[in-house]
């Protein structure tokens, strides 16, 4: 970017660096992009599945079993949501619940084989769709995306 074009814009937005404003209007657009997706991901894997639920499958089929409170505070919700989404989840037959062999007073979340076979089918599909639409990316610069945006998760996680 040329020093001119920064100043101006650096006065247009009371001095705000241009750069962030780009991040903020991409990330908007991706954030919107993906939210719609989020639903339209939920109801392929059941057509009654809220779209906020996607992500809480989906961290359940990369990491196994875990706690309500770590899948909470992972998702970034409070448990009353969480227990809400779990038990949705569980009348669905896409998760089940066990007792916690190390603390018999809490529960493990897992998937279901249904649960495990759906959103395996979605997930696939949804990586089919990433390879089509980025099929003209060089690989190296989709391994930098996935990099970059894993290390702003990082920081978001730090806040």
């Amino acid at each position: 970017m040329d020093p001119g074009a920064s100043a101006e814009g650096a006065d247009r937005s009371g001095g705000a660096n241009q750069e962030f404003l780009a991040l903020e209007r991409e990330l908007t657009v991706f954030l919107r992009r993906a939210r719609a997706n989020a639903g339209q991901m939920a109801r392929e894997v059941h057509p009654d599945l809220e779209s906020a639920a996607y992500g809480l499958l989906v961290r359940l089929d990369e990491s196994g079993r875990q706690r309500a409170t770590e899948l909470a505070a992972y998702i970034g919700v409070g448990k009353a949501t969480m227990s809400r989404q779990l038990r949705a989840l569980e009348e669905l037959g896409l998760v089940a619940r066990e007792p916690d062999p190390a603390d018999g007073r809490a529960w493990l979340v897992h998937l279901t084989e249904e649960g495990h076979r759906r959103v395996g089918h979605v997930r696939e599909a949804r990586r089919a769709r990433y390879v089509r639409q980025l099929a003209h990316w060089d690989p190296r610069e989709v391994a930098e995306l996935a990099r970059l945006l894993h290390q702003l998760n990082l920081g978001m996680d730090k806040q």
